[in-house]
């Protein structure tokens, strides 16, 4: 067997301020350089700088924009992986982008490909066409953004990584979907899943309960956090029992061959 190091991953579970990018960089700068135990992997919720806005053209950036380099930095204060999403302009459209910040300055990106038709996201942002799994300290990363859990097909497990990660903006009216979708991802890809939501009332008067956690590929949950309530919380992650698991349940080798179109 493969031996791999144990993963540190710390969730952030916060209010964001509504519309305002220097206030939640501070505030967000600050939760982040509190963090008492030394992770590997550092999660933000969905859009953290300016909360889930359907105005891009008033707060979009570009990649070399204060709130990238910010993170930029932050992560090689910390020596950790940021992992947030921004509202960035691209070539004339504009994105929900996932970045993935690695404390030696390099940077990959995921645009978030279910755009929220419900509250219009598909109207003013452009969807992603392509999936992202990184490899970091020996382990495959899946990233994944809010609205995409609904979509089991984008995340499947195609034996090609161990931990799914999502980040969002879920509102509490729909807090169970948001519950019970992680657990079954975790489940149904025998894999890690990590789901960041944030909590508060943002500026369109939804609220949200977090209810953010870190789930194993048996579908117990091994770190959560209260609903409702501002919190850090930091969970270490076994490859060890991960891939021992998946060899007394081989179950990913049963599962369907199908592509994307």
């Amino acid at each position: 067997m493969e031996v791999k190091n144990n993963i540190k991953i710390t969730l952030i579970q916060s209010d964001i301020v509504w519309e305002d990018i220097d206030t939640n960089l501070e505030r967000f700068s600050k939760k982040i350089m509190e963090i008492k135990e030394q992770p590997d992997i550092i999660v933000l919720p969905e859009m953290f700088a300016t909360g889930f806005l359907m105005q891009p053209e008033k707060f979009a950036q570009t990649e070399d924009g204060t709130i990238v380099s910010r993170l930029g930095e932050l992560s090689k204060q910390k020596n950790a992986v940021i992992v947030a999403s921004v509202i960035i302009k691209d070539k004339g459209k504009y994105y929900n982008r996932l970045f993935w910040i690695n404390p030696e300055g390099q940077y990959q990106t995921y645009n978030k490909k279910h755009l929220f038709s419900f509250a219009g996201e598909h109207e003013k942002y452009a969807a992603g066409d392509k999936d992202l799994i990184v490899n970091y300290k020996s382990w495959r990363i899946k990233l994944l953004i809010c609205y995409d859990l609904r979509f089991p097909v984008w995340s499947r497990n195609r034996n090609d990584y161990d931990i799914l990660i999502y980040i969002a903006n879920w509102p509490n009216v729909r807090s169970f979907p948001w519950k019970t979708l992680l657990l079954a991802r975790a489940i149904e890809n025998l894999s890690y899943v990590v789901g960041v939501n944030r909590v508060g009332e943002d500026g369109n008067r939804i609220a949200h309960s977090g209810d953010s956690m870190i789930i194993d590929f048996k579908g117990e949950i091994i770190c959560n956090t209260k609903p409702f309530e501002e919190t850090i919380e930091t969970c270490t992650l076994s490859y060890e029992d991960l891939i021992k698991f998946r060899t007394k349940f081989p179950a990913l080798g049963d599962a369907d061959e199908f592509e994307l179109k």
